[in-house]
């Protein structure tokens, strides 16, 4: 789990280096450091190839480098604003490759969700869950990523997609619904 939410002094001591970054892009290293594993892992696990990953990730550093004059400061993390630019690659990324999205079999969070079958056996249910959301359309698939597979909190997703806390719940309860819709028809 990546948390975007840093305390008061960590914000403070995280926007220092931006500024130093802002004035000289060698001093852009500490924020390299600090976020490299958590960028490389949020793309890693919805690409599923190392060497891709790898590649997409050096594309956000050196993009959030040439971009970092654009960076206004609004009380959150820089971790925000550096996963908007991984969020936009992968999205280019699948546009290019036409690639279909891999979902992270870890789902057995899901099978908690209220509306899903409990007469079979869980081996069953995980096998009818990934195959439902094979089916599910890209933007109700990445909310409930991020929601259950990367444990991120609704405040979280709404920096991470740029809307609101509110917005974030509305839509995760959306895809949530679509979820079970298609589940009940498999």
């Amino acid at each position: 789990m990546h948390t975007l939410i840093l305390s008061p002094a960590n914000l403070h001591v995280e926007y220092q280096w931006v500024l130093e970054a802002q004035s000289n892009p060698k001093k852009f290293e500490p924020i390299y450091r600090k976020y490299y594993t958590k960028i490389f892992t949020y793309i890693d696990r919805r690409i599923q190839n190392k060497d891709l990953a790898s590649d997409i990730t050096s594309q956000v550093f050196i993009q959030a480098i040439q971009r970092i004059h654009s960076y206004e400061d609004k009380g959150y993390s820089f971790g925000s604003w550096l996963f908007r630019i991984a969020h936009n690659a992968l999205c280019q990324e699948f546009r290019d490759l036409k690639r279909s999205k891999v979902v992270d079999l870890e789902i057995n969070q899901l099978l908690m969700v209220d509306g899903l079958d409990e007469s079979a056996d869980k081996e069953e249910r995980l096998q009818t869950l990934a195959l439902a959301l094979k089916k599910m359309k890209r933007k109700h698939l990445e909310i409930i990523e991020l929601r259950y597979f990367e444990n991120l909190t609704f405040r979280e997703i709404g920096l991470q997609l740029g809307i609101s806390e509110n917005t974030a719940k509305v839509r995760c309860f959306r895809a949530l619904d679509k979820l079970k819709e298609v589940y009940k028809m498999m």
